[in-house]
C-alpha cells in the first residue's frame, strides 16, 4: 500500500508519502490551499499511485473537534468522492510544532507535519517491531 498524509491548513496544506511497502513517512510537498485543492491532490494521488489517504484530525485540548474540522470534513468527503480511496483520520496534535522543533522554521514545515501525522498512523496500524522479535 502507498499512503498519502495530509496536514490541512487554511493557507497551506502539507503532504507526505510512504512508499509502497515502506514503513517510514517522508515529506512530499506543501501546496497552497486554493479552490483547486481537491483536484490538485487527486492528481497527486494518481501520480503517486496512492491507495490510502490519512488526514490530520484537528482536535482541541479537550480532545474534541476544533473549528478547522468544519473545513476538513467536507474536504475529506470531496477527496473520497473524487478518488474513491479510503480516508483515515489521525490525531495531529502538536505535529506542526514538532516539525518546527525538529527542523526549524522553513517552507517544508507543513509537509513535515504531514509526515509526522502519517508516521503516527503507520505506527498505530503496524505490529510492534519488538513484539515480533520476541516471537522468534
Amino acid at each position: 500500500m502507498k499512503y498519502l498524509g495530509i496536514d490541512y491548513g487554511t493557507k497551506r496544506v502539507g503532504l507526505a508519502v510512504v512508499p509502497e511497502g515502506g514503513t517510514m513517512a517522508f515529506p512530499l510537498y506543501v501546496i497552497v490551499n486554493s479552490s483547486s485543492l481537491v483536484d490538485d491532490i487527486v492528481a497527486i494521488c494518481a501520480k503517486e499511485r496512492v491507495s490510502t489517504i490519512v488526514i490530520g484530525n484537528s482536535l482541541n485540548n479537550s480532545n474534541e473537534p476544533n473549528p478547522l474540522m468544519k473545513k476538513v470534513i467536507p474536504f475529506a468527503d470531496a477527496l473520497k468522492d473524487k478518488t474513491g480511496l479510503p480516508i483515515e483520520f489521525m490525531n495531529e496534535a502538536f505535529s506542526s510544532r514538532e516539525a518546527m522543533h525538529l527542523q526549524g522554521d522553513n517552507a517544508m514545515n507543513d509537509a513535515s507535519a504531514a509526515a509526522i501525522v502519517l508516521q503516527s498512523y503507520l505506527d498505530s496500524i503496524q505490529p510492534d517491531f519488538f513484539e515480533s522479535l520476541d516471537d522468534e
